[in-house]
């Protein structure tokens, strides 16, 4: 039995699993879990990027424990934070997470030097503060001294990928969030970051998912107990779960439900025209070149954050029943601003409420229906934003990730927008960081291989409009 580990690290929390083929269908076992976060590290909202490679080694271990030794391991995480690394492979700056401030007013001073319509013609990104652009201007404006003996920066996945292989490269999908990489050419665009005034030495050479960095280093290998290729997935989480879309048609959205809500189409060629750039659509990069054309929508982290706050005990399938049986009528832009990083989400869920003129919702279930409904319509409307800007008609909703399991989201969705939703597979990120892998190593010939062994292997939920 050949075994595949995929090591897929959210906002809040990582997990190991194994993925193999038995008799054709796609077998998933969690091999470990750990718990991640932000912290606050002299001011500064940071990621504990050692920690993080201490819990990818001590799941590693338990494959060997197990005995079940992968053939191929990759990792895939959020996009734009990133490390800062000198020759020695040493971090010369913390690793800053995107809901830090430091990228505050860091859009002016790049518009100052290409304006935001050129900047999107080239990269074809949704312009959001904390794009890696914006962090780079941030390090340039306020911390120069980070950059003295930076040879190298890599993204989590990437930094990740280097101590266990000691291989310095940046995986495609990626690269493609941190408007700086070329729609058309896929390549750092030396303009952008010539006018922006960032060192172009420490960008590292972009390569497809799919490559085959190497084995593990010797001390890897004495660590976890045996050798395995570093194989890598589309290493930004959105680009792994859309590869594991078992679509029902081929006018089918597909939204990744998660802390965000990624929704969008798989496109050939990327749309950076000005009306997409109106919209905030992004055209970030996918598996084998393809363009995910998608809009970041606040998603689950609204109500994560609830939840967290006001919930004590209670399971999240409690708190979803409860929105169920809440009759609240309110609701919000879910893409305002004050969403982004609240020290109360509940307090400004009812801010917003009482400004459009609504009694602010008290009890929890009455803040996650708001929530849940909330979502439900900027869905909608983000499908007939798809339809205007591709000029497509679209017949169907696919709903994978963590998201997929709240029915009573599902069901909104399918009413509001008028379509019929499908969802699951849950582990979408995970599996297909795992079938990229497959198609890797020839274990799958192709996408369209991988996406009808997910079909046979996975129960797909159907909701009906």
């Amino acid at each position: 039995m050949e075994y595949y580990l995929a090591i897929d690290i959210g906002a809040s929390s990582g997990r190991h699993i194994l993925g193999w083929i038995d008799d054709g269908v796609i077998r998933l076992e969690e091999v470990h879990r750990f718990p991640n976060g932000m912290e606050n590290r002299d001011g500064s909202l940071c990621w504990d990027a050692d920690g993080l490679f201490a819990e990818v080694i001590s799941g590693m271990k338990k494959c060997a424990e197990m005995g079940k030794i992968p053939v191929s391991v990759g990792i895939d995480t959020w996009g734009v934070d990133f490390v800062l690394i000198d020759e020695d492979g040493n971090p010369t700056a913390p690793a800053i997470a995107y809901r830090d401030s430091r990228t505050e007013g860091m859009q002016e001073e790049v518009f100052k030097l290409i304006s935001e319509a050129e900047l999107y013609s080239r990269a074809g990104i949704q312009n959001l503060v904390f794009n890696s652009i914006y962090q780079l201007m941030a390090i340039k404006s306020k911390a120069p001294h980070y950059f003295i003996n930076a040879s190298h920066m890599l993204f989590i996945p990437d930094y990740l990928h280097f101590r266990l292989c000691g291989v310095r490269k940046t995986e495609y999908t990626i690269a493609s969030t941190t408007g700086l990489v070329n729609a058309v050419t896929k390549t750092w665009d030396d303009d952008v970051i010539a006018a922006c005034g960032f060192p172009r030495g420490i960008f590292c050479d972009i390569v497809p998912a799919g490559t085959r960095l190497g084995g593990l280093t010797e001390e890897i290998r004495n660590a976890v107990g045996y050798d395995c290729m570093v194989a890598l997935p589309p290493t930004h989480d959105t680009g792994s779960a859309f590869l594991a879309v078992p679509a029902k048609s081929q006018d089918s959205v597909y939204i990744s439900s998660g802390t965000w809500s990624l929704m969008g189409v798989e496109l050939d060629i990327p749309i950076t025209t000005e009306a997409s750039r109106a919209a905030n659509f992004t055209n970030e990069g996918g598996f084998e070149y393809r363009y995910r054309y998608l809009k970041n929508i606040m998603g689950l982290w609204m109500i994560q954050s609830v939840h967290k706050e006001l919930g004590g005990g209670m399971g999240f399938g409690e708190l979803v029943e409860l929105a169920r049986e809440s009759e609240y009528p309110g609701t919000v832009d879910v893409d305002d601003n004050r969403f982004f990083a609240p020290e109360s989400m509940a307090d400004a869920v009812r801010e917003v409420c009482a400004e459009n003129g609504y009694a602010p919702p008290e009890t929890l279930g009455d803040l996650a229906r708001c929530i849940c409904r909330s979502l439900a319509l900027c869905y909608a409307k983000t499908v007939k934003s798809l339809e205007n800007l591709t000029g497509k008609k679209f017949d169907s909703i696919n709903i994978i990730g963590g998201g997929s399991k709240n029915t009573f989201l599902n069901e909104l969705t399918a009413e509001v927008c008028g379509l019929p939703v499908y969802a699951g597979p849950s582990e979408g990120t995970a599996l297909g960081n795992i079938v990229s892998q497959m198609i890797s190593s020839g274990a799958l010939s192709s996408v369209e291989e991988a996406r009808k062994a997910i079909s046979r292997s996975f129960e797909i939920e159907e909701i009906k409009n």
